[in-house]
């Protein structure tokens, strides 16, 4: 083993972004990094993730989740390689997953990571498709919409980690026909290619017009990962009965003013819709259902994964700020 670095770099959040975040929302520190305590393990960090719910940490508000806190490093997902241990739970050598992202080494309790299996799948995919965004995925339709065999599911951001995992993950299930929207004609005609059956650029004509022309006899779920005009595009098309996972509303995580809700949420009254908002940290209990399921489904090539990615923290900021502006297909990762 080599010997236990004294200093690390991390990124910090600068300051609170005002709309779109900017580089100079961010900065790049070097610190001394500490001496372990008992308990604890020293990682270096191989793979991190960003994602879409990491910008309204950076706002000053309430949420499910504690905003990040100004000329302090952010944190998300992470996997890397132990390097020192004063944990009898994890050992040098181990691969874990773990939540302090945004830094090269990090520094933190052995009950706070996880040790995963990068013989079996790379470290990536337990940041992306074995991970966070695949159980989303999976909870939001299983536990939330309540999919079942023969339904016609609607996601949008459908190039994205956790949309493409959607539909693919409802034909898994025996969904009748699953409908994606994307940002370019790049991602619908991947969005195909990954296995659903009809796919539509959102930017080409309005939503509601796309989704009426490919499921003219309605839908019954709808996965939302971008609020706005999908959602009303979504309430229209829902048939009695139907039922939207809420996950995510990217189309105004940069707003400054809040945006107004679906002009006809009303239609949710005749047509007993269900709208159900959910946060996957809830639904850790279908983590080991799940990947059981999905390692199967990858193995006989039910399941794909794409992912993009960038290289060097010094990248990170940038990385996040092409995430909200579409740049990436399929979960967007900093190689460190």
């Amino acid at each position: 083993m080599s010997e236990q670095p004294t200093s690390t770099r991390h990124i910090a959040l600068a300051s609170r972004p005002t709309g779109e975040p900017t580089a100079e929302n961010f900065r790049l520190e070097t610190v001394d990094l500490p001496e372990l305590a008992e308990g604890q393990v020293l990682v270096r960090n191989e793979v991190m993730s960003v994602d879409p719910y990491m910008r309204g940490r950076m706002d000053d508000r309430e949420s499910y989740v504690a905003p990040f806190a100004v000329d302090a490093p952010l944190d998300g997902g992470a996997v890397g390689e132990v390097v020192a241990s004063r944990s009898e739970a994890v050992a040098v050598g181990q691969h874990v997953l773990h939540g302090l992202g945004w830094r090269e080494h990090a520094v933190l309790p052995g009950d706070r990571v996880s040790v995963v299996d990068t013989d079996a799948a790379p470290a990536s995919a337990y940041l992306g498709i074995l991970g966070m965004p695949g159980l989303t995925a999976y909870a939001g339709l299983t536990a939330v919409a309540e999919m079942k065999e023969g339904d016609i599911v609607f996601v949008s951001g459908a190039a994205g980690a956790v949309g493409s995992a959607v539909g693919q993950i409802a034909k898994a299930l025996g969904a009748e026909k699953v409908i994606g929207s994307a940002g370019s004609p790049e991602k619908v005609q991947r969005v195909r290619e990954l296995g659903f059956d009809e796919a539509f650029g959102y930017r080409d004509r309005p939503v509601r017009q796309s989704l009426r022309e490919l499921a003219p006899s309605g839908i019954d779920v709808y996965f939302d990962n971008v609020g706005g005009e999908h959602l009303e595009a979504a309430i229209g098309s829902l048939r009695l009965f139907g039922r939207v996972a809420m996950c995510g509303a990217i189309a105004q995580y940069n707003a400054t003013e809040p945006a107004p809700g679906p002009r006809n949420l009303a239609l949710a009254i005749g047509k007993n819709l269900t709208l159900r908002g959910f946060i996957v940290g809830h639904y850790d209990h279908l983590a080991a259902e799940y990947r059981e399921r999905a390692t199967q489904w990858l193995a006989d090539g039910r399941l794909q994964a794409d992912e993009t990615f960038r290289e060097g923290l010094d990248a990170a900021p940038q990385a996040f700020i092409d995430l909200l502006g579409g740049a990436n297909t399929g979960k967007m990762l900093v190689r460190l």
